[in-house]
């Protein structure tokens, strides 16, 4: 093999960042996230994996609802910090304009272009993590990101993340057309 050998340790490069959002004591809380992706068609599900001991997870399980909020490059930096500082130190509710999910309640994020509300429907305990699979209830997009009526990443304009060198990407220009683009291969 012309390959050379790394930690096994790797990651699928790149990750979607997001940030999720809950209620922990009473209050709106949020946490960037890169480890995140669907799972299920139907009903929609999304999964998140989340360390044991964020301050994040004790609201998921006491509300049972989680918002999924994908940023645009423009909220880079408080993205950031909000994966930064943790709640159980600091109150990230003023950080972003919340918007009430309205099946659960869940703190949404204004000034996010796509936003998921979840509920929250396995929990799988892993050895550091705990991975928090959500039922996407309900889903919204700034009109404005969206082109014929779906939400068009040129126009969200949303990054990446890179692991082990932990830095944040720009999307970059279309590649090809999934379920397409190998169709000249088939026999």
């Amino acid at each position: 093999m012309s390959k050379i050998e790394i930690a096994k340790n790797a990651f699928v490069y790149p990750m979607p960042v997001v940030v999720l959002g809950t209620v922990v004591a009473g209050r709106p809380n949020f946490m960037a996230v890169g480890w995140v992706s669907r799972v299920n068609f139907n009903p929609p599900m999304i999964a998140v994996a989340l360390g044991k001991p964020h301050y994040t997870n004790g609201g998921i399980k006491k509300s049972g609802a989680f918002t999924v909020n994908v940023p645009g490059m423009d909220l880079l930096e408080k993205v950031d910090y909000s994966g930064l500082v943790s709640g159980r130190n600091v109150d990230k509710s003023e950080l972003f304009t919340v918007v009430r999910g309205p099946e659960t309640g869940a703190p949404m994020i204004e000034e996010c272009p796509v936003c998921m509300e979840c509920k929250l429907a396995h929990l799988v305990d892993l050895p550091t993590n705990e991975l928090c699979i959500g039922e996407i209830v309900s889903a919204y997009a700034e009109e404005g990101c969206c082109t014929g009526g779906s939400p068009d990443i040129e126009k969200i304009k949303p990054f990446t993340l890179t692991m082990p060198d932990n830095r944040y990407w720009a999307v970059g220009a279309e590649a090809g057309k999934a379920w397409g683009a190998g169709k000249r291969l088939m026999k």
